[in-house]
This record gives C-alpha cells, sequence and structure tokens, in this order.
C-alpha cells in the first residue's frame, strides 16, 4: 500500500491532506504534537480530529505525537517504511509572526532544522517518493510595501496599470528586505527544499502560501486571523484590528484547494520548483471589506477597535498571482471563493462539527 507522510497532520492543511489522501486509498503515517496549543495558548481541535480520524480511517491511518525535531525516532519510521513511501508532506511549522521574536531559535529549530533532517531521511531512505513544503508569502519580506499604493476608503491597491496589480509572482525578490524570525526560518527551509532538487535531483516542491484558512482551523491573533475573527463575532467578543486602518489587503484560499494543487504536483512533480498558490485578486479583501462581507453573510455585527502600530515586517498589501501554478497544471482550479469560505467557517464552528468534505 502507497504510505504519505504529513507532518503538522492535525493542523488546517495537514489534516485536509490526510482525509484527502485518505479517501484514495493511501495508507498515512501523520506527525503532530499540538505545540500549537502550548505556545500560543489557545484551544484546538487536536483530539476531536484525532478521534475522527481513529473512528473512520483506523486502519490506514498511524498517528505520532512526536517532536518533528526528534531524529532518531523519525529515522525508525522511515527506515521501516521506506520502499511504501510515495509522498511526504511537509506541513508543521511554528506559524506565528509575532512569536517567532520571542525564541528565535527555537522558531529556526522548528521551521529550519526539521525540514533538512526530514530531507536526509527522505534522501537515503525513499529518494523516488516526492517531497512538498509548505512555505510562506514572508519569504518575500516587507519588500511589497514599497510599492506604489494608492489609499482608498476601504482598502490600500495598486493601479491596474501596476505589473504587480494581479499579484506577486515568484520572481519578486527575497533579498534586501525585513522579514522577521519566522520569515528567515522558513526561508532557509524553503531555500533547502529547492536545493534538494536541483542539487540533489529529487523531486521536491515548494508552496508559498499566503492566508489559508477553512474549517476546522483554531485561528489566533498570531496566525489564523479568519476563523479567529469569526469566532469573535459568534461569541459577541470585540476584535482588534492590526495596524494600517483595517485597510491591509489579503487575498484568501480554502485548504480544500491548496491540497487539490498538492495532488497535481503529485502527479508531476518537478525537481526543486516553487509555487505562489492563493485566492489571487478575485478572493482579495482588507480587512474592513471583510467584516462587511461577514456581516453581509451572517447578518451578524462585531464590536472592533484598533490597534494604531501595525507588526514589524507585516504586509500592508498582499495579492497572490499564482497564474505559474495554473500554467503548469492547467485542470486545477480554485473551487472555494472567500464568500463560501466564509459561510463554511460559520456554519461549522456555530456546529462544533469535524467537516468530511
Amino acid at each position: 500500500m502507497k504510505i504519505a507522510i504529513v507532518t503538522g497532520s492535525l493542523g488546517l492543511i495537514g489534516f485536509e491532506a490526510v482525509k484527502f489522501f485518505l479517501r484514495i486509498n493511501f495508507f498515512v503515517i501523520g506527525f503532530d504534537n499540538n505545540l500549537r496549543k502550548r505556545i500560543y495558548q489557545v484551544e484546538t481541535n487536536y483530539q476531536k480530529k484525532l478521534n475522527f480520524l481513529k473512528e473512520k480511517y483506523s486502519e490506514r491511518y498511524l498517528h505520532f505525537g512526536a517532536d518533528i525535531r526528534d531524529s532518531p525516532f523519525l529515522d525508525k519510521i522511515f527506515k521501516e517504511h521506506s520502499h511504501k513511501i510515495r509522498l511526504i508532506l511537509h506541513t508543521a511549522a511554528q506559524t506565528s509572526h509575532d512569536w517567532s521574536a520571542k525564541d528565535p531559535v527555537f522558531d529556526f529549530s522548528i521551521n529550519a532544522l526539521s525540514t533538512i533532517r526530514l530531507l536526509e531521511l527522505y534522501r537515503h531512505y525513499s529518494p523516488k517518493a516526492v517531497f512538498i513544503f509548505t512555505s510562506t508569502n514572508k519569504v518575500y519580506g516587507d519588500r511589497v510595501n514599497s510599492l506604489s499604493f494608492r489609499e482608498y476608503k476601504k482598502r490600500y491597491d495598486l493601479l491596474k496599470s501596476d505589473k504587480y496589480y494581479q499579484g506577486i509572482n515568484e520572481d519578486f525578490p527575497i533579498d534586501q528586505s525585513l522579514h522577521s524570525p519566522f520569515g528567515v526560518s522558513k526561508s532557509a527551509a524553503d531555500l533547502m527544499v529547492q536545493e534538494y532538487g536541483k542539487y540533489f535531483g529529487l523531486r521536491t516542491g515548494v508552496f508559498r502560501l499566503g492566508v489559508v484558512s477553512g474549517v476546522g482551523q483554531n485561528g489566533s491573533h498570531e496566525q489564523g486571523f479568519l476563523s479567529f475573527l469569526i469566532k469573535k463575532l459568534i461569541k459577541k467578543e470585540e476584535f482588534r484590528i492590526i495596524g494600517y486602518q483595517g485597510k491591509q489587503v489579503r487575498d484568501i484560499i480554502d485548504a480544500r484547494d491548496v491540497v487539490s494543487a498538492f495532488y497535481y504536483y503529485y502527479h508531476q512533480p518537478k525537481q526543486g520548483e516553487i509555487y505562489n498558490l492563493g485566492g489571487g485578486r478575485e478572493n482579495s479583501l482588507s480587512i474592513l471589506e471583510l467584516i462587511d462581507q461577514i456581516k453581509i453573510l451572517t447578518g451578524e455585527r462585531i464590536k472592533i477597535t484598533y490597534q494604531p502600530y501595525h507588526r514589524l515586517g507585516d504586509h500592508k498589501w498582499w495579492i497572490t498571482d499564482y497564474s505559474k501554478f495554473r500554467n503548469d497544471f492547467p485542470n486545477w482550479q480554485i473551487n472555494f471563493n472567500v464568500k463560501k469560505i466564509i459561510q463554511d467557517i460559520y456554519l461549522n464552528e456555530k456546529s462544533g462539527q469535524i467537516q468530511n468534505n
């Protein structure tokens, strides 16, 4: 039986990937130690998701609550299953832009060092498999903020004549900018995954993601703002907008569309390729516009307050140009627009159920 290894298997993207590959008859080995709960001090759906997988896929899902920095343990797993491993999907990470500054060494050990250790296990035990890494748009740093933005009533944006109006592509430079320790640790891992593809001739792929959302995400101010915002709305609690007067723009993509892209890449992998992947201009909103959209779709209002200063190195505007991936994989498409994502999160939070779709 084909084996897929998924790190961060009970996180947003990891969990969707686990369900996807189980449905197409992979045996999945998942690694997730619920680090998010400990370092961000938030409640997660860790146990609920784990129970769901054990009940529905007990014969084809094997879970380990191990730290992905535990090289001897991972070595044992890779060695035992080496000839059956077809895919390594590395989604585990310290994901907070802000938190990384509290402990850059810890952040780097998770995001960068664990990645090169996984790459080495991959190279030695299962070099015919495909290795996919979830990177971030934070590798581009704050150089994006130097673009010629116009300030409008509820958003910052570029003129239609600007070369980046449709979004940031993979040619945008990553140097000479401020990233945050998180951005740097992910950049180091990003480059190493590329290098194992180009230097060692392995089938590796890097996906630089922005705002990925969807059901089952336990958001916080540190990361996962859309689900966090909707939870605040349901609980009738105040939501604090951090910087830029709420006019900062993000494009949003559902985790299910991200996993679909992984599947296409798995079938036609390349050596060390990179892709920017996001919702694109058609799924981009400022924070203020997003709040308006939530009001329209749910009929509920939320009290907001403003923090005048923005996060150091944060993007004033980010829209993903995902045309490179579409050119390479023309059958892939976005199936969940922003309205659908909001509705799904809202209904899921109201019901408290795990969705199996």
